[in-house]
Formats: structure tokens, C-alpha cells, sequence
């Protein structure tokens, strides 16, 4: 029992995309990044899809800069760039030069660890950013996107982990969006990917939708997983991850070597209650287990937004009826992985069909433009099949694309340049690739990011401080007691 246990944390990326809606500023940072680097942690994760774009929509901090900021506050552990692969940042692809630079700028800015998947494990679009990020010497450790469905079997899997290791991979890590690995599950998965990529290092990273993750994450010790993807304990479970403390703990007890030290988490643990009770942003808590998950998937994010979008085209109170059909769309278009974009692109077709239905037509009468790319696929292959007759229907008799998608987006990078140049940098312009002008003049005119928060770092500077806010306290004493 001396397997060695390594960790990657989640906290500051997608623990608080997961709880807090992608809100922690960098200035909620400053007193926990330190301590993360100093727990051990084989690398931490910072900057993924949601949080650039965040980041420039709602935060104005401009996430390279972030990138710099927090380069200079962890100094011992490697930090995360986590991509959707030709995609980015975003939900559409970008041309194989803007892919490129990307991958440059992650370099330049300190980002040495690359965590790349792609939403339908069309590996084409892992070629090129992949090759890229190798190119600047950056570690990339791609992921095959987990899913339950009769098409997404342990020989679908150990397929796409034998393509990948074909392109120079470092690591590969199994993502689990929705928590849909069960303990039967993980004991043939696992075994089945490691007789592929033999002494290749294979990460968890599983979300704890169903309740189930915590437990998964401990066995898939047992059967080959070297590295877990986990959170600080305030903001894990609930649509997060397993909890650091516990599973550390949990790990020790079976025999596990894990070289890692939980003081550092514990500080972030009380930092980060302080931040959540002074922003009155939720903390973690285990979920209780529902088989109606595994049959739609959704994310509980987007289910916790669906209540109120379905009161404004009058569905209120639809909900199952909703997760019901998408459960069954997901089955027509031949189970796409309900992960960002296709969460969203099966949620809109299935509220679409349940309007149809309830109007006395047919399911698949309006279809999005998105789902007629889907099928054609225009975002990459297929896993199942889609019956020939929906196909018709949808495509309008649209023949398939049958080539890597990215590569029917032309150059950008030249036209941009003439277009919306002169950039002061290449960061720069990357974001004006991703983001129109009003965007990007808006992040520019926001000015340095702020770093500072109001956190304490003890209990009694707490105490002084919060009375110091509160106007109605004219004086007070503090008595010290020794016993």
C-alpha cells in the first residue's frame, strides 16, 4: 500500500466557477495562492473558459494580468491554463494561428501546465493546441471527457487515450463535468485506460454532481489513478469537487503515501468562510444522490437557471418535463457530452420540443442553428448515430463536414491586425480576438487589477477591524485570559 497520491487543486479556477458563478477576484486570491503553494500540490489551477471570460466581462480584470499577478504570488507550484481545446476561451473555434499564439502568450505568462479537452473528444481539435503549447514547453496533460451512454464504453475511452498518445502527451486526466463515474464504473475505467498509456501519469477530475465523486476519487487510487483534482474543503462538493482535508485523510488511512501537508489548507479553509460570509457567497455541502441525474446530466448550474428562464416563455413548473426530454434528445443526436456547449445547445432544443409538444407539433420543428451544425458535424465526430430521417430533418439534407474544424476557420490573426490594430501586445490582441471592441475597450479603461482585499490574518485583527467598521461602537476593552 505504498501507492504515492498527488493532488492538483482546484480552488482558485473551478471550485468557485462551480459555487460562486466564476466571481473570485484576484484580490480574494492574495492570501490563499501562497498558502496553496506551499501545501504540496503538483499544480494548481487558475485560468480556464469561465474565468477569462469573467474576467473580462464582469470582474474587468484582465486575466493575462492575472496571470502575471499570480506567478508572483506561487513561486513553487506550476500553474494551470485550462482550455477547450481549438475553442479556447469560448464556444466557437478560432484558426489554427490564433490557437498558436495562444499557446505562446501562456508561455510568456507563466503558464507552464496546459489541462486541454475537448467537449465532444474529437481529438482533431486537440492537434494543434497540443502541438502548440509542446512547442514553448509547456506541460499538457489533455482530457477525455467522461459521459454514461451505450456508446461511451471503457473501449471508446482507451481508443481516444491510444490517439492522444500519439501526439507527445506528458499526463492525461479523465474529466468527469457532470459526476457520472460510479464505483463499478471507475474499477473497470481506469484498468482499462492504464493498459494503454502504461506508465503515462492518469489524473481524476470529477465534479460531485451525484454525491458520488469523493468516494470514486479514493478508489480510482486503488486501480491506477496517480493525481486528483480536488478543492479546499469551503468550497467543495455541492457541483465542486472532492474536499483536499477529507480525501488526503481518507488516502493516509487506506495505506497511501501522500506527501502533503494540510496546515497551509486549513488557513485557506478559514480565509476563504471569511470571504463567503463577507460577499454572501455559499460554501460547499455534500449533495444527496438522484438517479433522474444520470438520465439528463444537466450541470446543477444550469438547472439553478433554468427555473427562472423557463417562467419567461411560460414553462413554469416544467422542470422534469424538460430534463425528461432532454434525456431523450441527447439519445436523438447520438450522446453528446452534456458539457459546455452541448449542455446549452440540448437544454434549448429540449424546451423547444416540449413548446412543440405542447402545441400539437412535432419535436424537432424549430431547431437551432447550433444543433443543425452539431449533426452535421461541424464541431467534430459523432459518438453515436442519429437516425437518418432526424438527420434530413435537422440538416435540411445538408450533406456531413467531414473535415478537423478547426481547419475550415481561415487565418485571423493578419485581418484582425488591420482591422482593430495597432495592439500594444499580443495579449492584446488575443483578447480582441476573443472579444468585440466595446468588450475590450471597457477591460483596457478598467486599469490595473486590485489586489487587495480586506482579509485578516488573525482572529483579533478580525475583531479590531470589524468593530472599526461599525460606527455605533464607541470604545471597548479586550480582556486576555490565560487559563
Amino acid at each position: 500500500m505504498s501507492h504515492n497520491v498527488r493532488l492538483i487543486d482546484v480552488t482558485i479556477r473551478d471550485a468557485h466557477q462551480c459555487l460562486w458563478a466564476t466571481r473570485m477576484t484576484t484580490a480574494m486570491m492574495k492570501e490563499i495562492a501562497p498558502r496553496l503553494d506551499e501545501a504540496g500540490f503538483e499544480a494548481i489551477d487558475l485560468v480556464g473558459g469561465a474565468v477569462f471570460d469573467v474576467c473580462v466581462r464582469y470582474l474587468k480584470e484582465d486575466p493575462w494580468e492575472r496571470m502575471r499577478i499570480l506567478n508572483s504570488w506561487v513561486q513553487k507550484t506550476p500553474l494551470i491554463i485550462h482550455t477547450r481545446g481549438q475553442s479556447l476561451f469560448t464556444f466557437e473555434f478560432f484558426s489554427d494561428d490564433i490557437v498558436e499564439l495562444a499557446a505562446e502568450r501562456f508561455a510568456a505568462n507563466g503558464m507552464l501546465y496546459h489541462t486541454v479537452y475537448d467537449a465532444l473528444n474529437d481529438t482533431r481539435n486537440l492537434k494543434i493546441p497540443i502541438k502548440a503549447a509542446k512547442k514553448h514547453g509547456i506541460y499538457v496533460v489533455p482530457g477525455i471527457v467522461f459521459t454514461d451512454s451505450p456508446v461511451h464504453t471503457d473501449s471508446y475511452y482507451a481508443a481516444k487515450a491510444k490517439e492522444l498518445m500519439g501526439m507527445g502527451i506528458d499526463a492525461l486526466f479523465i474529466k468527469d463535468p457532470s459526476g457520472l463515474i460510479v464505483p463499478e464504473r471507475i474499477a473497470t475505467l481506469v484498468p482499462t485506460i492504464k493498459s494503454v498509456i502504461g506508465d503515462l501519469p492518469l489524473q481524476l477530475h470529477s465534479h460531485c454532481l451525484s454525491g458520488l465523486a469523493p468516494y470514486v476519487a479514493l478508489q480510482s487510487i486503488q486501480h491506477g489513478v496517480e493525481v486528483v483534482h480536488t478543492a479546499t474543503s469551503t468550497l467543495s462538493n455541492s457541483a465542486s469537487h472532492p474536499a483536499t482535508e477529507s480525501f488526503v485523510k481518507n488516502c493516509r488511512r487506506r495505506g497511501y503515501t501522500v506527501d502533503f501537508d494540510l496546515s497551509p489548507i486549513y488557513q485557506v479553509a478559514e480565509r476563504l468562510s471569511y470571504i463567503a460570509e463577507s460577499e454572501d457567497k455559499p460554501t460547499g455541502a455534500p449533495v444527496e444522490y438522484d438517479e433522474f441525474h444520470f438520465h439528463h446530466q444537466v450541470p446543477g448550474g444550469m438547472i439553478s437557471n433554468l427555473h427562472y428562464q423557463l417562467e419567461t416563455v411560460g414553462l413554469q413548473g416544467r422542470m422534469d418535463d424538460i430534463l425528461h426530454e432532454a434525456g431523450k434528445v441527447r439519445a436523438d443526436l447520438g450522446y453528446p457530452i452534456v458539457v459546455s456547449p452541448f449542455a446549452q445547445f440540448i437544454i434549448t432544443q429540449s424546451v423547444l420540443n416540449v413548446m412543440a409538444i405542447d402545441q400539437g407539433r412535432e419535436r424537432y420543428d424549430t431547431v437551432p442553428d447550433e444543433i443543425r451544425r452539431y449533426v452535421r458535424g461541424g464541431y467534430g465526430e459523432i459518438a453515436g448515430k442519429i437516425d437518418p430521417n432526424l438527420y434530413d430533418k435537422i440538416s435540411r439534407g445538408k450533406k456531413p463536414l467531414t473535415k478537423r474544424p478547426g481547419a475550415l476557420v481561415p487565418p485571423a490573426l493578419n485581418e484582425l491586425k488591420s482591422k482593430r490594430g495597432p495592439f500594444n501586445s499580443d495579449d492584446d490582441l488575443l483578447l480582441a480576438a476573443f472579444y468585440d471592441h466595446q468588450l475590450f475597450n471597457e477591460l483596457k479603461k478598467a486599469g490595473p487589477i486590485d489586489t487587495e482585499y480586506p482579509i485578516m490574518e488573525t482572529p483579533l485583527l478580525t475583531l479590531v477591524k470589524e468593530l472599526s467598521r461599525r460606527p455605533t461602537v464607541k470604545t471597548f476593552h479586550f480582556i486576555k485570559n490565560d487559563n
